[in-house]
């Protein structure tokens, strides 16, 4: 049995519709061509080509440069302010010179100090040559361990603001006076203190001090002996001894002369 003819004979079968592929982001959609005539070459599409998004450029802040450093343990920074700070130091007062405001706690006070100190400090500088830099520093860090001897005491700095900020600033500006003969007498304590080299040699030293300060003159004479056992070349306990070896004749004379007398 034969199937009945789906086209008629002679024409042409119909051509199947073109099949539209899913659109795809970045490439523009194929669109059906015309039926091209048999033997014809068909065109291709232009794609457009596909560009990764680019990401925005993040700023970026670089980091700060470095202070130019030279040889002498300053940066110019520093050196300038060592400049600026010297040329006017005879108009600064003390919380000038700490770089502190006059209602600065005792706290503040000592930051400040050990801050300038660690600048400042002439040990720091025993390499440079420039003596006129390193009398710089000298004169700067006096004045800075001058500032904190006064205003670390709390009877001192309420004084010192009361003068700065009078009309006799000029005149108050350093104190002078107090200072010189609190630290003349801070220098001779500690070089009574430190006398000697040998731990026992000052022992005895100190403890012959004290019994020529009482008038006990055999007992300062038989330690002073013992201190130059300790250090037999030391010129201050030979000058002692015998300070204290004529007292004690001096004072044996005077009994004796008070015993004829009776």
């Amino acid at each position: 049995m034969s199937l009945p003819a789906l086209v008629p004979a002679g024409a042409t079968p119909p051509r199947p519709p073109p099949s539209v592929a899913p659109a795809v982001p970045g490439i523009a959609p194929l669109t059906p061509a015309p039926h091209a005539p048999s033997g014809a070459v068909p065109s291709i599409p232009s794609v457009a080509p596909i560009v990764p998004p680019v990401a925005a450029a993040t700023a970026v802040t670089p980091p700060p440069a470095p202070a130019a450093s030279t040889d002498l343990g300053l940066d110019i920074q520093q050196l300038a302010d060592l400049e600026s700070r010297c040329a006017k130091l005879d108009q600064l007062d003390y919380f000038e010179v700490l770089m502190l405001e006059r209602t600065a706690t005792p706290a503040d006070i000592k930051r400040a100090f050990y801050r300038e100190s660690r600048t400042y400090h002439p040990d720091r500088f025993f390499h440079v040559d420039s003596k006129e830099l390193k009398e710089r520093i000298n004169e700067l860090y006096k004045r800075v361990t001058e500032a904190y001897y006064v205003l670390r005491d709390d009877t001192k700095r309420k004084k010192y603001v009361v003068d700065v900020t009078g009309p006799e600033r000029a005149q108050k500006l350093r104190f002078t006076e107090a200072s010189e003969a609190e630290t003349k007498a801070a220098a001779k304590k500690e070089q009574e203190e430190q006398i000697g080299t040998h731990p026992k040699g000052r022992q005895f030293f100190q403890q012959a001090q004290k019994d020529a300060d009482a008038g006990n003159w055999s007992a300062a004479e038989r330690n002073l002996k013992m201190a130059l056992t300790y250090e037999p070349s030391n010129a201050r306990y030979k000058e002692r001894l015998a300070e204290v070896q004529k007292q004690s004749q001096d004072e044996a004379r005077d009994k004796g002369g008070s015993f004829k007398i009776r």
